[in-house]
């Protein structure tokens, strides 16, 4: 079960988790709007044992659900209403194997129910809040796709930049320099730095002190290029390191890598047309 995210409405917090790819709304969360904390289960309860509820969960099931034990339910269908009956999310799950609603313990612990259900649910708070609800999840809904367009243009952009780099032949322009033998001998502090010298030609501490007054750091100033190098060099980095190459032919290796990179990116017309 992935983790919670945390919903406002009128300044109540709501967990919402996904469930076997579909999202799921903490209904206990939701009861608090309506009553304290101690009575939220109450309220549920209540809900859940009417008429009108238990046929609109029953229905949602036999859509959803091929497990769905409708004998069990047709069972609780005749008992709603009487005095006597008593429902609970855990005994409505138990008996007909139901999906729709189901309770977690611990940390963002409670009864979760099926956002269809959980909309319904809010009916029984307030007629104002269940259209908040609604509202904050589309809300939420809408930000997570925007972040998955975003997510998938940068994963072409780089599959197109990569597929460069792997196949352009290297130009005669090389960037950046190529480190001589005394920089390739001396042994940096970080792995950072590793790759800032065999990309930049220099530790963060050198471009501070180049930069005294600048307000952000040597790979704030990076170019697109180089940021995708640097990301490159970072995995490459950590391959060397499990052969078990020392600092200082790392930093031969990845120069020269550096170098060959940026010479495909510079040239690259697919890269410029980004910027």
């Amino acid at each position: 079960m992935a983790k919670s995210i945390i919903l406002e409405v009128q300044q109540v917090k709501i967990s919402l988790t996904d469930f076997k790819g579909e999202d799921y709304i903490c209904i206990t969360d939701m009861a608090k709007a309506k009553t304290d904390e101690s009575r939220a289960a109450d309220v549920i309860k209540n809900w859940i044992r009417t008429r009108t509820t238990l046929e609109f969960l029953g229905t949602w099931e036999r859509i959803y659900n091929p497990d769905f034990k409708v004998v069990e339910f047709d069972h609780f269908k005749t008992q709603a209403g009487l005095p006597s009956f008593v429902l609970s999310p855990t005994l409505w799950v138990e008996k007909t194997n139901a999906i729709g609603i189901f309770s977690k313990a611990g940390r963002y612990g409670g009864t979760y129910a099926h956002k269809d259900i959980a909309f319904e649910f809010g009916s029984a708070i307030s007629a104002e809040f269940k259209l908040y609800l609604i509202k904050e999840f589309q809300r939420l809904k809408e930000e997570e796709n925007s972040r998955q367009k975003l997510d998938w243009n940068l994963q072409r952009t780089l599959a197109k930049v990569n597929y460069t780099i792997h196949t352009d032949a290297i130009k005669e322009r090389l960037i950046p320099e190529k480190l001589n033998a005394k920089q390739i001998s001396l042994v940096y502090a970080s792995e950072a730095d590793l790759l800032n010298m065999a990309l930049f030609g220099k530790t963060a501490a050198d471009w501070r002190a180049e930069n005294p007054g600048a307000k952000g750091n040597l790979r704030d100033e990076a170019t697109l290029e180089q940021l995708v190098v640097l990301s490159n060099l970072e995995s490459i980095n950590a391959l060397l390191i499990r052969q078990g190459l020392s600092q200082s032919e790392r930093l031969s290796q990845l120069n020269q890598i550096a170098i060959t990179q940026m010479t495909s990116l510079v040239n690259n017309t697919n890269l410029k047309k980004l910027k």
